[in-house]
């Protein structure tokens, strides 16, 4: 059915471009040739607005609209030459060289103004096109054999894309009255360092919307972005309060990421916030600390490690931070002052403690830094990790066991997060947090 449309829609595109031909070899009153002209350009305008109806809509419609202008200008671009050459040649009798002129200009025009539709619309809506391959895209596409490559590889990712969100969305209709993510308490996302809880652009990319969508009550850690343990764990406690005050919940189901572990242990046991949680869940949290920071400290200068904090701290203090501490967040995360941590903050009874870690299988899994950390934490930790905590300093309570998706992907640190808004093949991080929430609603919290 779908090849047959766009068999129609080709040939129809092939006509409108080709109107100055038809004129010519049918003849006729002009009033009959204007309502044709009239007619295929409302059928070309059309199709430039909707290529392509979808049950999904939105930016899925978008996207595979996209997709589908880049599909129909192949036809179009393998027939429109032999037509032009046979309007030169075989009917140059009975076009003017005018008319044969204006025939290839309007069939460059439109031809032109399709691909370059169908090319905004990817570029711009397809997740799946990391950012090599828009670079490469925006570079090369204009080069024989290259170009024509790289968007057919366009093309595949949004099909791909496509019917991973498809399934996922008839998945979300079959459980919508279900609500398996209302929980009894409601969830605290507790973000990690170098990150605040902005919600235009959201640490926990999609996952939030996700968990709403089946129930969940969603509030955020609110602390700032780099501060010790001890000052964080302070900030994320009245936030606590706060959330208990506003709701009368009593309780929270706190799910922490990186550092956000750290702050929510020290403020549950070392604050008096243990009446107030049901659940820690702790994703790829450094509860050992990292080695490779430890080092690092050590080993490069002190100038350029001040440096660094300097401008670190004046930016996030305009971006909304009160009084940013870079230098006392990347010292808590030290092995040897996580060491000194766990003493000070040992499991409080009654709390559901849990964690769960995923790890890169080689340095491409990531973009920068990532990539560079990785190395030097499989070098210091000598473990594998997920670009920046490697995978026996995550493990604290109940372990959930290591994620790791096919291929040579595997799921980095800020995967976890759904930081790049990244589909990866094998792992849908969107899923996992439901069955993490879905768990916590089995066990009545």
């Amino acid at each position: 059915m779908l090849a047959a449309k766009r068999a129609l829609a080709a040939a129809g595109l092939l006509s409108l471009i080709n109107t100055p031909l038809w004129v010519g070899l049918a003849g006729g009153p002009l009033w009959l040739h204007i309502a044709f002209t009239a007619l295929l350009t409302a059928l070309y305008l059309a199709l430039h607005i909707r290529p392509r109806r979808l049950p999904e809509g939105g930016r899925l419609q978008v996207m595979m609209g996209g997709r589908e202008l880049l599909v129909l200008s192949c036809p179009v671009l393998l027939v429109q030459p032999v037509l032009l050459v046979s309007a030169c040649t075989r009917w140059k009798h009975l076009f003017s060289l005018g008319r044969r002129i204006g025939a290839i200009a309007l069939s460059l025009l439109l031809v032109a103004a399709l691909l370059t539709n169908g090319f905004l619309r990817l570029m711009f809506t397809c997740q799946r096109l990391r950012i090599l391959w828009r670079v490469l895209l925006l570079l090369c596409w204009w080069v024989p054999v290259v170009g024509p490559l790289l968007l057919i590889k366009a093309c595949s990712l949004a099909q791909a894309e496509y019917r991973f969100e498809a399934a996922r969305a008839q998945l979300q209709v079959l459980r919508r009255d279900s609500q398996v993510c209302a929980t009894r308490y409601p969830l605290l996302l507790v973000h990690g360092i170098f990150f605040r809880d902005w919600q235009l652009v959201n640490y926990w990319g999609r996952i939030p919307k996700a968990l709403i969508q089946n129930g969940a009550t969603i509030f955020y850690g609110q602390q700032q972005s780099a501060a010790s343990v001890a000052r964080s764990a302070a900030e994320l406690a009245r936030q606590i309060e706060r959330v208990v005050a506003a709701t009368g919940c009593e309780k929270v189901n706190i799910i922490a990421h990186s550092k956000g572990g750290l702050d929510a242990r020290y403020a549950i046991s070392c604050l008096g916030l243990a009446p107030r949680v049901a659940s820690l869940t702790t994703i790829n949290t450094p509860h050992r600390g990292c080695v490779f920071a430890q080092v690092l400290l050590k080993k490069l200068p002190g100038g350029l490690v001040r440096f660094i904090a300097t401008r670190y701290n004046k930016l996030f203090a305009k971006l909304g931070d009160d009084d940013p501490d870079f230098m006392a967040g990347v010292q808590d995360l030290t092995a040897q002052r996580c060491a000194q941590l766990a003493q000070q903050m040992p499991a409080s009874d009654g709390i559901l403690y849990q964690s769960a870690m995923s790890v890169m299988k080689r340095p491409g899994s990531a973009a920068p830094p990532l990539n560079l950390s990785y190395r030097l934490v499989k070098k210091y930790d000598r473990a594998e990790n997920d670009g920046l905590v490697a995978l026996p300093s995550a493990q604290y309570g109940k372990f959930l066991g290591c994620l790791r998706a096919g291929g040579k992907r595997g799921i980095s640190h800020g995967d976890m997060i759904d930081l790049m808004r990244e589909d990866i093949p094998g792992f849908d991080v969107r899923e996992f947090y439901i069955g993490l929430v879905r768990d916590l609603k089995a066990r009545g919290l």
